[in-house]
């Protein structure tokens, strides 16, 4: 019972359920938006909205630059294709976004045709890179490393093919060109080291967009890692909750074997012993009053005990404060005495030992004894002699109850819930008890109790 105590206490010390979210322990902010995930995504394409108007007024300075410098013609319309190319990205991507939670595979692939589609008009890819980083991430958040991984292969390599073909403004040209509408051709021309539209620009922009597609994966793959953290621990904390009530019903069912035995002990042995000599102060009433009159003695103290016996039993049962004690005094001839008094030719030996200090193997004696003893006085009535003998070794106390076997027929055959509580008994110990009949008739009950001497002298 301590141990399983012990185990609540650390799991829990309440009766609420764990939830994932006090596992992980996070923020106030961070668990408004795990209760609720569209607060994030709202946020995200919010995010996209605003780098978008700010990447429109770049990239329409770079165009503006680019036709001052003379690389495009005034009347091609380089500015506003474009500038609604990258603001119409933003909107798209922005757009899809708010559905990469349930549809991360739909809004990953829409978002590569988008990509495809701007680089085609306009030849600018604008934030739809960021917006694929982000598709991605939650790819990997909900579908797992594996698809992650397949969509940015996927990704990754459609953009960069579609970058090296048709892309005109990228990140590089957005850096240099920005201000060139203030420079004459002549000046730019000395400062420029490589072609217009070079391999080496369009380098700058599949670099850029693989920084930006393996921080996607790589955030979505942490993000589920920790999801699936927290679940397994709120799946251990119900594994031990369900191996906790398992115990408990485990241990409410020990403890009711437990009373059954005592009270089979109390009762059974002490009411045996009362009809017994019930019965013989009956018989007496009439030729032997006195006999008769302690008879009648016997049974009120037998009851008295058998009462106080009882108490102690069902005072485990009650509220913590209660002591719920068993007997730790053995009076092993007071007992035998008993069982004398109902007629029982009892002959005993080593009463007088001195048991160890231990209470359960003390008290396991006396339970032995009484219930021995007790099934002579109902199984064997009439035995012309019972002997009965405790001994004390170095390492264990042995019981014996020996009859000659009964000349009148029992009061009943009995439910076998004494042996198999003796058993049970001497089991817990590390003992054992064999019974059965004995050769030449009659039976035999043989404990034998381990005890070790870590508490002391024997009293």
């Amino acid at each position: 019972m301590v141990i399983r105590r012990a185990v609540v206490r650390a799991v829990r010390t309440d009766d609420e359920p764990l939830t994932e979210e006090q596992v992980r322990g996070a923020s106030p902010v961070a668990r408004l938006v795990t209760a609720r995930p569209w607060v994030q995504d709202v946020a995200v394409a919010g995010a996209i909205v605003v780098v978008g108007l700010v990447g429109a007024m770049f990239v329409q300075e770079t165009a503006s630059g680019a036709v001052a410098l003379g690389l495009y013609p005034p009347d091609a319309g380089i500015v506003q294709s474009v500038t609604t190319a990258w603001l119409v990205g933003t909107a798209v991507g922005a757009g899809l976004l708010l559905l990469r939670r349930t549809r991360p595979i739909t809004v990953t692939v829409l978002l590569t045709v988008a990509a495809l589609a701007s680089l085609l008009a306009a030849g600018v890819l604008g934030v739809l890179g960021a917006c694929l980083a982000c598709a991605l991430y939650s790819v990997a958040a909900e579908r797992g490393a594996t698809a992650a991984w397949a969509a940015f292969g996927g990704v990754f390599t459609v953009v960069t093919v579609a970058l090296w073909r048709w892309q005109d403004l990228g990140i590089i040209e957005i850096i240099l060109w920005s201000g060139a509408s203030l420079l004459s051709p002549s000046e730019f021309g000395q400062d420029l080291q490589e072609p217009l539209f070079s391999p080496g620009r369009r380098m700058g922009s599949v670099l850029l967009l693989l920084v930006l597609l393996l921080l996607g994966v790589a955030f979505g793959s942490a993000a589920r890692a920790r999801r699936l953290h927290a679940a397994d621990l709120v799946e251990r904390y119900r594994s031990l909750a369900r191996e906790r009530d398992h115990s408990a019903a485990m241990a409410r069912a020990a403890e009711r074997a437990h009373i059954a035995r005592e009270m089979h002990d109390v009762v059974a042995h002490s009411l045996s012993v009362m009809v017994a000599l019930a019965d013989g102060a009956d018989a007496a009433f009439e030729r032997a009053p006195d006999r008769s009159r302690e008879a009648v003695r016997q049974v009120a103290g037998t009851g008295r005990s058998a009462l106080a016996d009882m108490q102690r039993v069902l005072g485990a049962l009650g509220p913590a404060g209660g002591d719920g004690t068993e007997p730790t005094e053995v009076d092993l001839p007071t007992v035998v005495e008993r069982f004398a008094v109902t007629g029982i030719p009892v002959t005993a030996t080593g009463l007088d030992t001195a048991l160890p200090q231990d209470t359960a193997v003390r008290l396991a004696v006396l339970r032995i004894l009484g219930e021995a003893l007790t099934n002579v006085l109902r199984h064997a009535p009439g035995a012309p002699s019972v002997e009965v003998s405790v001994r004390r070794t170095p390492t264990a106390v042995e019981v014996d109850v020996v009859d000659a076997g009964g000349t009148r027929a029992g009061s009943g055959g009995g439910t076998g819930r004494g042996i198999v509580g003796m058993r049970e008994r001497a089991a817990l110990l590390g003992g054992r008890v064999e019974a059965g009949p004995v050769s030449g008739g009659g039976w035999r009950v043989h404990a034998v109790l381990p005890w070790s001497d870590d508490g002391g002298e024997a009293r």
